[in-house]
């Protein structure tokens, strides 16, 4: 069963790669045995620079399932995740990934990840793009009504 539902995510990567609609990167989001999202990379027709397969899909899955995590489900992705698509896989809070091509495979051609692997590792004042600490009391406020807040949802 699980080489069906990688099959899929790889059927999605090739769909999206011969529509034009990104780089040929597909991920499909299961919950008891069936697909509950789809989704390829659609970052040329979309202009999204976030629209990774697996965002769509996990954004396609939220949807249907009307939630926003992943409790239970498993994805199938044909490649594994970028740092952007890790992050948004454990903000979702799957059960499982399972993958097909490696980030060395991405980075064979011409989808190479590892700068920003390692600048996740550099001092903020020492990264390529500045990161500028700037109005922190300000934005503390608000953090603290929502640390009060009783009504709040977690997640």
């Amino acid at each position: 069963m699980n080489e069906a539902f990688m099959r899929e995510a790889i059927r999605q990567s090739k769909e999206g790669m011969d529509r034009k609609e990104g780089g040929p990167f597909g991920a499909i989001v299961v919950k008891d045995g069936k697909i509950i999202g789809r989704g390829n990379n659609r970052v040329l027709t979309t202009n999204d620079p976030t629209a990774h397969a697996e965002v769509v899909a996990i954004r396609d899955a939220c949807k249907n399932l009307g939630a926003f995590q992943l409790d239970d489900c498993d994805i199938y992705t044909s490649c594994e995740p970028c740092p952007m698509c890790l992050g948004a896989i454990y903000w979702a809070r799957p059960k499982r990934v399972f993958f097909g091509c490696t980030r060395t495979d991405a980075a064979d051609i011409e989808f190479d990840d590892d700068f920003i692997y390692k600048e996740i590792t550099v001092p903020l004042d020492q990264r390529q793009i500045p990161m500028i600490p700037l109005l922190r009391e300000e934005a503390l406020v608000v953090f603290k009504e929502w640390q009060e807040n009783p009504d709040k949802t977690l997640y």
